[in-house]
C-alpha cells in the first residue's frame, strides 16, 4: 500500500480548513527562586474566545533536547483550526535552566507540573507578551496534553495521585495523554522501579475527562509488559473516556515531533495525520467548541480510515 493511499484513508477523517496562524517565542514567565520559563505561543490570526491547550513535552533521549520549540506537526495543526497551543520549555529539559545538580533532577517532575500551573496562572502575562493574542484567550476552557513524560504531567493535573498527593488543577476541563507512562512499581522492571519511582501513579483518581493515545507498536523499555502499559491511564482512571490505538506507530505516533526529529522512530504520516485529525477532534469537542467533531472523526475510524487505528470508548454513566 502507497503512503498517498494510506494518507488518502486519514482524509476520510474530518477537519476544519485551515487558517493563518502567528507564534510568539520566547515568551518569558518571571517565577520566583528560579530563571524565567520560556513558553512558545501558536494561534490563529482570527477569532475570539480562542480556547486553550497546554502542551507538555516529553523527557527525550540523550541525543535529543525537548523544549517549546518541539512538536510542529501535531501544535501547528490544531493551532491552524482554532487553539491556541502554548508549549513551556520544562526544569527536565537541558535548555530548561535548572541546575543538574538542584533538588529533583534531572527529572523535576514537581517542577513541571508546577510550571503548567504557572501558564495559568499567568495567562495575563503572557497575553501581554503576545499582543496579537491579547483578550482574544478563553481562560476558562483549557486543555492538556502530554507527550511521553510529559504525560505522566498532565495526569498529574487530570488527577493522578503519588503516595496518596493530589495534584489535580479543575481548571484544566480536558486532557490528552499522548505515549504516557502506565503503572510503576511491580509493572516496571527492577531497574527502572528504583529509578522511577515517581511512574507508581494511583490513576484511580483521574476524573476529568481525557483522551488516551498508544501506538500498536509502542514496546516500552520500563517494563515487560508491551505496548498495553500505555493505556493504563484509561483503564484505571474514571474520567479518561477513550483509547484511541494506532495501527503500525511506535512511541512517536508517526511523527508527532517532526518527521524529520532524531527522537521519530518512525515516519509513519498516515499514523500522524491520523493522530493530529483524532486528537483535534477530541480537543472541539471536550472544549465545547463542537459537540459533534469527535463522533463523526470516530465514525471515520470504524469505517474507511479503519485501517489507521480503532477506538475504545467507555458507557457514559
Amino acid at each position: 500500500m502507497t503512503t498517498n493511499n494510506l494518507i488518502n484513508f486519514a482524509s476520510y477523517i474530518p477537519t476544519p480548513k485551515a487558517v493563518l496562524t502567528v507564534a510568539y517565542s520566547p515568551i518569558r514567565l518571571d517565577l520566583a527562586g528560579r530563571q524565567p520559563l520560556e513558553l512558545r505561543l501558536t494561534a490563529p490570526t482570527i477569532g475570539s474566545k480562542l480556547p486553550i491547550v497546554i502542551l507538555s513535552h516529553g523527557f527525550g533521549p540523550s541525543y535529543y533536547i525537548p523544549s517549546k520549540d518541539g512538536y510542529a506537526p501535531l501544535v501547528q495543526f490544531w493551532a491552524e483550526r482554532g487553539f491556541a497551543v502554548i508549549q513551556p520549555t520544562h526544569a527536565s529539559s537541558r535548555v530548561g535552566g535548572l541546575s543538574a545538580n538542584a533538588e529533583g533532577a534531572p527529572f523535576f517532575w514537581r517542577e513541571r507540573v508546577a510550571e503548567v500551573r504557572a501558564v495559568i496562572d499567568l495567562l495575563l502575562d503572557i497575553e501581554e507578551q503576545a499582543p496579537a493574542v491579547a483578550g482574544r484567550l478563553d481562560h476558562g476552557r483549557i486543555a492538556a496534553a502530554g507527550h511521553s513524560f510529559g504525560g505522566h504531567t498532565v495526569s498529574l493535573l487530570l488527577g493522578a495521585r503519588l503516595n496518596g498527593e493530589a495534584f489535580c488543577d479543575p481548571r484544566i476541563s480536558a486532557g490528552i495523554l499522548l505515549a504516557a507512562p502506565g503503572r510503576g512499581g511491580t509493572d516496571l522492571t527492577a531497574g527502572n522501579a528504583a529509578r522511577f519511582p515517581f511512574f507508581d501513579l494511583d490513576f484511580a483518581h483521574l476524573s476529568t475527562q481525557s483522551l488516551v493515545v498508544c501506538g500498536a507498536d509502542d514496546n516500552p523499555h520500563f517494563t515487560p509488559r508491551g505496548p498495553e502499559w500505555h493505556a493504563d491511564a484509561y483503564h484505571d482512571g474514571p474520567g479518561a473516556r477513550a483509547l484511541l490505538t494506532l495501527h503500525g506507530v511506535g512511541h512517536g505516533l508517526g511523527g508527532i515531533a517532526g518527521l524529520d526529529a532524531k527522537e521519530t522512530e518512525i515516519e509513519a504520516p498516515d499514523g500522524l495525520e491520523a493522530t493530529k485529525r483524532m486528537t483535534l477532534a477530541w480537543l472541539r469537542t471536550a472544549l465545547g467548541y463542537d459537540a459533534a467533531a469527535w463522533a463523526s472523526a470516530c465514525g471515520a475510524l470504524a469505517g474507511r480510515a479503519s485501517t489507521l487505528g480503532q477506538i475504545e470508548e467507555k458507557p457514559r454513566g
